[in-house]
């Protein structure tokens, strides 16, 4: 709807001695900083060369050659600009139908149904998921929900990371140690005890590293006894696992084993090897070349087969992304993988190019960087991390602790169900909240606030805005826009009018740009204007023209928040 403004404006400018064309000027306008008072801003500096006047110049002489019209009530050259000035009317009236006719799919793109794949999490089957994970999955999960509501259509996929020597220490340290104990815990912890007591023996036994390697081999050569624990403790770990992922959201299309794909990824290697697409080094290691230099230091190659014939995480990836090419023929295919592989993600997509793979160009490397604990960085083999489950646990009882303050004679069952979303919707948002190429720590207290940059705040207003149009629709009957008289809307409304028509647009950047941080900021602003509107009017009183003007100016900014919490994959609750 934002085109048709600009094309109003467009039109306007065609007035005057200078017969500017759309072709000119479509393109050139532009929103107005939201501290503005001037809604749409014309530059003049590219006419400048062409009339041979200072862009201040044209803006004061064409300015007042433009007239008023059914979207706009003035006109005025600040500077090389000239703003147009919206009538609030016009806007409210298009968007109030706008917003009610298209309820949950406002915002929304039409559909072109490419078809984009995100991986994430991909955990390991050696310990449960931590922060880190919680990072990835709640970023994967955003942009895929993002994705999809733009106009993709998104499969989640992951690669189980089930083979290798880290696998074998939490083995080891079982077989070596436990006694054949069931578990006492939820499942994927205690796997992962067994692999900070691997690290904690190997201080005190050096060899333990050379019998995991050992026990690789065995389960490689598929031992039964080997494959056997292999298998109970995969089957723990992932027990695990999909309870984190249920509580979190995250839902998984396709999940592939390393262990499943791993000897595909050698096969192809072996053949190109053949077709010297692929090399050997000078220690036998299978390599592919993507800069040969006689100073061996200058040298970039991606190993892909050791010189022992063993495979590497390159070997599964090639054969990985050619098998979902296969099966889903992908326009875009992303990982959603830390910072520290984007040389990594260099390396494979240029040997995707080196193989002629149709899908080399449509690979994307999603990096996030770090999350930091007050304390500083996470070490999983002491495992100084914060688990998933229980960073979701402590938020849920601080969340019950600020709720029992709040409503001490609410059910207890009632305050623990809000609480868990609560919990859950101040993780995500605080994790979602920050660009995914930045650092940030992660401040448990801070992230339940009910104030400002936080879950709470946006979910609470969110409850605020359903309990207006209740306390409306309980004093007089459900919301009709025949009831509703456009000219009672002034500025005010105005604000919020063109923050509601911007969602479209923050829909298309999150998505073009893999940014799911933009909703977040988005949804953000949207809920502080807002705030700052409740608190200078009153929405239901008792004239009723007046309230049913501003409830229906509530209804489309709830609908909004709601539908940005659903796509952050964060609860918008009627109650709080």
């Amino acid at each position: 709807m934002l085109l048709r403004y600009i094309d109003a404006f467009a039109a306007a400018l065609q007035q005057g001695d200078y017969r500017l064309t759309k072709e000119i000027t479509f393109w050139l306008i532009e929103r107005t900083p939201s501290h503005i008072v001037w809604d749409f801003a014309f530059p003049c500096f590219q006419l400048a060369k062409m009339l041979k006047k200072s862009p201040a110049q044209i803006a004061i002489e064409l300015a007042p050659a433009l007239e008023s019209d059914e979207y706009f009530s003035s006109f005025e050259a600040v500077g090389p600009y000239i703003n147009a000035y919206m009538k609030p009317t016009m806007l409210a009236k298009d968007v109030l139908h706008l917003v009610f006719e298209q309820a949950d799919m406002y915002g929304s793109w039409e559909k072109t149904w490419k078809v984009a794949l995100i991986e994430s999490p991909s955990p390991n089957t050696n310990k449960p998921l931590h922060l880190g994970h919680v990072r990835n999955m709640i970023l994967g999960n955003t942009l895929a929900s993002i994705m999809d509501f733009a106009w993709y259509s998104v499969k989640k996929v992951e690669v189980v990371n089930d083979r290798g020597v880290h696998i074998c220490k939490s083995m080891l340290a079982y077989k070596l140690f436990a006694n054949n104990q069931e578990p006492d815990q939820k499942s994927d912890h205690f796997v992962g005890k067994w692999y900070v007591r691997f690290s904690q023996e190997e201080k005190n036994d050096p060899t333990l590293l050379e019998q995991a390697q050992t026990m690789l081999q065995q389960r490689e050569a598929w031992d039964p006894e080997v494959v056997a624990l292999w298998k109970k403790m995969r089957h723990r770990v992932l027990n695990g696992i999909a309870q984190t992922y249920k509580r979190y959201g995250t839902h998984i299309d396709d999940a592939t084993y390393e262990s499943d794909i791993y000897k595909d990824g050698k096969d192809i290697v072996a053949a190109w090897l053949v077709d010297w697409i692929f090399e050997k080094d000078e220690k036998w290691t299978v390599v592919h070349y993507l800069h040969r230099d006689p100073d061996p230091a200058k040298v970039k190659k991606l190993a892909l087969l050791r010189s022992d014939g063993t495979s590497l995480y390159s070997t599964q990836d090639i054969a990985l992304t050619k098998k979902r090419y296969d099966t889903y023929k992908m326009d875009t295919m992303i990982f959603v993988i830390w910072n520290e592989q984007s040389y990594y993600f260099q390396q494979l997509f240029s040997a995707f190019k080196a193989l002629w793979y149709s899908f080399a160009d449509n690979c994307y490397h999603f990096a996030y960087w770090m999350v930091y604990l007050p304390d500083g960085k996470m070490k999983s083999r002491e495992w100084t991390v914060i688990d998933a489950d229980d960073l979701a646990d402590e938020l849920q009882q601080k969340s019950f602790e600020e709720l029992q303050k709040r409503y001490p004679d609410t059910d207890h069952n009632e305050l623990q169900i809000k609480a868990e979303s609560i919990a859950m919707g101040a993780i995500k948002f605080f994790f979602i909240k920050y660009d995914p190429l930045k650092d940030f720590v992660f401040d448990a207290q801070a992230s339940i606030s009910f104030e400002w940059e936080t879950g709470p705040y946006v979910q609470y207003t969110h409850a605020r805005c359903v309990s207006l149009v209740q306390k409306y629709q309980d004093m007089y009957a459900p919301i009709q826009l025949d009831d509703v008289e456009y000219a009672l809307y002034g500025e005010d409304e105005k604000e919020l009018f063109l923050e509601v028509l911007s969602f479209r647009e923050a829909v298309r950047q999150a998505a073009n740009e893999y940014k799911p941080n933009v909703i977040a900021r988005y949804v953000l602003h949207l809920c502080q204007l807002f705030n700052k509107y409740y608190q200078k009017h009153q929405i239901v009183s008792h004239n009723r023209h007046e309230s049913v003007a501003r409830v229906a100016c509530v209804k489309v900014v709830q609908q909004v928040i709601k539908t940005s919490l659903l796509l952050l994959w964060i609860d918008a609750p009627e109650h709080m």
